[in-house]
């Protein structure tokens, strides 16, 4: 399976959500049999550099500034188009994001909380979060959508 997280940007919270679920799966034999890649990109807007309290957050979840800085934001055309093609499933943090998807990407399209919880919330864009605490607050609830997304795919794989 190849798992391609997508935010408006791909400097806050797809990366974030790239950086900690491939360590869930890497530390995990179930899933890392099945999920052979794991990449983020941005649906919107064209980026150069990851958000400082994203990094300050990653930083917090034990990455190493160079793992953080090895981050190149992708946009939906350019060189990240080849992971939209690629991926299995495309899995985005709020509606607009499949309205900022090409039509042909859309039946791979899901929502992250959609997928841990059975119900869909709207994961809010931080990047205007100005405290640090009140960011870490929102990518706390990212991991944890993520922790659940990790348990429902370890199941089914379980089950096949």
């Amino acid at each position: 399976m190849k798992i391609l997280f997508v935010c408006m940007s791909n400097i806050c919270r797809s990366p974030y959500c790239e950086y900690v679920f491939r360590r869930i799966v890497d530390n995990d034999g179930v899933l890392g049999k099945n999920i052979t890649w794991i990449k983020s990109a941005a649906v919107f807007n064209k980026s150069f550099h990851i958000n400082s309290k994203a990094k300050t957050a990653l930083l917090r979840e034990g990455f190493t500034e160079e793992e953080i800085d090895a981050h190149v934001p992708l946009f939906k055309y350019g060189q990240g188009r080849k992971y939209f093609d690629q991926a299995d499933i495309i899995i985005g943090m709020t509606r607009s994001n499949k309205v900022f998807l090409p039509l042909k990407y859309h039946k791979k399209f899901a929502l992250l909380s959609t997928l841990a919880t059975g119900e869909y919330k709207a994961i809010p864009d931080p990047v205007l979060i100005k405290n640090q605490d009140e960011y870490h607050r929102a990518m706390d609830e990212i991991k944890d959508y993520l922790e659940k997304y990790a348990e429902n795919l370890k199941s089914e794989f379980s089950q096949d």
